[in-house]
């Protein structure tokens, strides 16, 4: 690890002790954030070293409250330490900066969000020779627009959970909220929307043949493979069974898993 990265994780970790300090979003309590039963239930989770399980437990927390600050910014650590996905933590971060424009670690806490973005564009891109430089730089700007449009879906996820939770019926097999596909140009989705449709029925006529009634499901950003499983009602061992090669921590957004029957 660089000295430059050390430096940013040291003082990043000087802040998490005082992160919560003179937040108060929305008249809420902070302490009261934080006795949550799903929050106290992911501190535990973290002592535990169990990451996953603690991504759950926050989540189910901003289900119950979705202004708690004090969720969104341990998802976003989790996002960002523990369980890599840049584009939640982005999302999470600045949902706590938002909540808690004072904080005493903003400026930590921004620093962190571009770190974020620098690992997203540098898993997209290669380091650009001097030839290509500028043409790079357009790549990276255009794939910043895009990350800007994820976080933008997340935060219409967020904002849908209030509502679905009045809904008076579900699809079957369904939560009752969950997070839209990831946003698309028209002409990106006439031109992906033929090879994910044939996968889907070749997946399909592969279960017809065989017996098994299975199904699939489109990977969008922020989900795991504990979480899917959970969502379907089957096994993480029988997901991945369905999903040969399957690696739940290099899931990426659009992929199609296999579905198998509960």
């Amino acid at each position: 690890m660089s000295f430059g990265n050390r430096f940013w994780l040291a003082l990043f970790a000087l802040w998490v002790g005082i992160a919560l300090s003179g937040c108060t979003p929305s008249g809420q309590n902070q302490s009261d954030d934080e006795k949550e039963p799903h929050f106290v239930l992911g501190k535990n989770r973290i002592n535990a070293m169990d990451y996953q399980g603690a991504i759950e437990a926050f989540e189910e927390a901003l289900e119950v409250n979705p202004h708690s600050a004090a969720a969104h910014f341990e998802l976003g650590w989790l996002y960002d330490e523990k369980e890599p996905d840049p584009a939640a933590a982005i999302y999470h971060y600045e949902q706590y900066l938002k909540l808690c424009p004072n904080a005493g670690n903003a400026e930590v806490i921004k620093q962190r969000i571009e770190s974020c973005k620098q690992q997203l564009a540098a898993d997209v891109l290669p380091l650009p020779s001097a030839p290509a430089a500028q043409k790079q730089i357009n790549q990276l700007i255009e794939e910043n627009q895009r990350l800007q449009d994820e976080v933008n879906k997340w935060r219409a996820y967020y904002a849908s959970q209030p509502a679905a939770k009045n809904q008076s019926s579900v699809a079957p097999g369904r939560t009752a909220a969950q997070p839209p596909a990831n946003p698309i140009s028209p002409q990106s989705a006439q031109n992906i929307s033929t090879p994910a449709k044939s996968l889907a029925e070749d997946r399909q006529a592969h279960s017809t043949a065989t017996g098994a009634t299975t199904h699939t499901h489109t990977v969008v950003a922020g989900e795991t493979a504990v979480r899917i499983a959970r969502r379907y009602g089957v096994s993480l061992d029988a997901l991945l069974a369905a999903n040969p090669g399957l690696e739940p921590r290099r899931m990426r957004v659009g992929q199609i898993l296999n579905i198998p029957s509960p």
